[in-house]
């Protein structure tokens, strides 16, 4: 028999709240560019998100050229898996394939992950409206500012979060990249964040949501030196293992980007075959980092959407409320290299 408190008597335990999928009654986030609308959070997960961060975070500084702060967990655990659900059903997805030269050799490379972006660079801003202005004239943009993309507002569901860190992190975001991994065969290969167009030391907040995937870091290699500074650097310096759990965020700012390498590597077993999302925020400042992030997290293939077990191509609409959908090709889904 078990044993209860006294003021357990008095008490009684109360019970979980099922926190309702459908979305908030409130009108869906919708604009020209997405294929369909996505709806609002539940109030029952926003409520509990307003109070983020749930733990404070942990300053990781212990390297050479290593900044990070690290929540464990930032969003309440009460409401992570709520939410990564809501957003695998909600958000629509693409799985990227394109062409790599180097040197004479063209490589085609399928991205072994899904993904999706909103957000447009510092020289444009959106109206209420979803209207792209010039950000210093407050005028409509020039045609051929965007050539090859076009650039699509933060949905409500996310743009909550990305408000939230802002605050928690005093920097500023201006786009959100959301990765899908679906099994353990999916994966990101060793990368930095240091394009020219993030500018210099940018800070990039990173969420986990779903299966626990490790989060591997390494120091960039540094070239031969007589430097005996340099030499002690490269001799202090050991790799980073993040077991990242759902809700957990990184912060990496400072010469993390540049000087350092983070990857999520392969996993066979435990539950990365129950799926893990990924959003990163981060501040792009020139219309060159808006049209890289469509060209790597958009592409020109089909339109993906989760069914409740598997990601489907998402067709175009035949009429109100209905679309063609069909089941996505074993050679869609590929789990090859990619290396961004």
């Amino acid at each position: 028999m078990s044993k209860r408190t006294l003021d357990s008597f008095f008490n009684p335990v109360q019970k979980k709240t099922k926190i309702s999928l459908s979305g908030s009654k409130d009108a869906p986030s919708n604009h020209h560019t997405y294929p369909f609308a996505i709806p609002q959070l539940p109030p029952e997960i926003t409520d509990i998100l307003n109070f983020a961060p749930e733990a404070e975070g942990k300053v990781i500084n212990d390297q050479p050229d290593l900044d990070l702060l690290y929540f464990q967990p930032y969003i309440p655990s009460s409401i992570s898996t709520p939410l990564f659900e809501f957003l695998r059903g909600e958000l629509f997805f693409y799985r990227v394939k394109y062409k790599i030269k180097r040197g004479p050799i063209e490589t085609d490379i399928n991205t072994p992950r899904f993904t999706t972006v909103f957000g447009v660079d510092e020289t444009s801003t959106f109206t209420p409206q979803g209207d792209l202005l010039d950000a210093t004239s407050n005028k409509p943009i020039p045609k051929d500012r965007y050539k090859t993309c076009r650039p699509r507002p933060i949905p409500a569901c996310l743009d909550l979060l990305r408000k939230l860190t802002e605050a928690a992190t005093d920097q500023q975001y201006n786009f959100c990249l959301v990765n899908y991994y679906a099994s353990g065969d999916d994966s990101i290969s060793y990368h930095s964040d240091d394009e020219r167009f993030l500018g210099v030391d940018p800070a990039i907040a990173s969420f986990s949501l779903g299966a626990k995937r490790d989060f591997l870091m390494k120091h960039k290699p540094t070239p031969p030196s007589d430097d005996k500074s340099t030499a002690a650097m490269n001799s202090e310096t050991k790799p980073l293992k993040l077991p990242l759990g759902s809700g957990d965020m990184v912060l990496m700012r400072g010469t993390t980007q540049s000087k350092w390498l983070h990857s999520i590597p392969k996993r066979k077993g435990g539950e990365s075959g129950n799926g893990r999302i990924n959003i990163t925020f981060r501040r792009a400042m020139v219309a060159g980092g808006t049209e890289n992030y469509y060209r790597y997290n958009v592409g020109d293939g089909d339109v993906l959407k989760w069914d409740g077990k598997k990601m489907i191509v998402w067709g175009e609409k035949k009429g109100p409320g209905e679309g063609v959908e069909r089941e996505v090709k074993a050679e869609d889904v590929d789990k090859g290299y990619a290396g961004l």
